[in-house]
């Protein structure tokens, strides 16, 4: 939340990219991958869509511009692999 100048506060912006992630294969992994993206500080939502030897799409909604390095960081922490958009 955000304080305007007339002192009502307001939602902050959300803002939601798209990643792929190869290397998943189960719902196991999906969860793996959920909970890391989801600690990154700032992030308020994350939806996984799998695609069983493919590569799978990450929406990930924050509250602020996630660096691609933090994202690529918490992919690797559960194992997978973040492909370079």
């Amino acid at each position: 939340m955000n304080v305007n100048d007339e002192g009502i506060t307001t939602m902050s912006e959300q803002l939601t990219n798209t990643y792929g992630i190869t290397g998943m294969t189960c719902g196991h992994c999906v969860m793996s991958v959920n909970e890391e993206l989801a600690a990154v500080p700032g992030v308020t939502d994350v939806t996984i869509d799998l695609n069983v030897g493919g590569v799978s799409t990450a929406r990930v909604t924050s509250t602020r511009d996630l660096p691609q390095e933090e994202v690529s960081a918490a992919v690797e922490e559960a194992g997978y692999t973040l492909v370079a958009s």
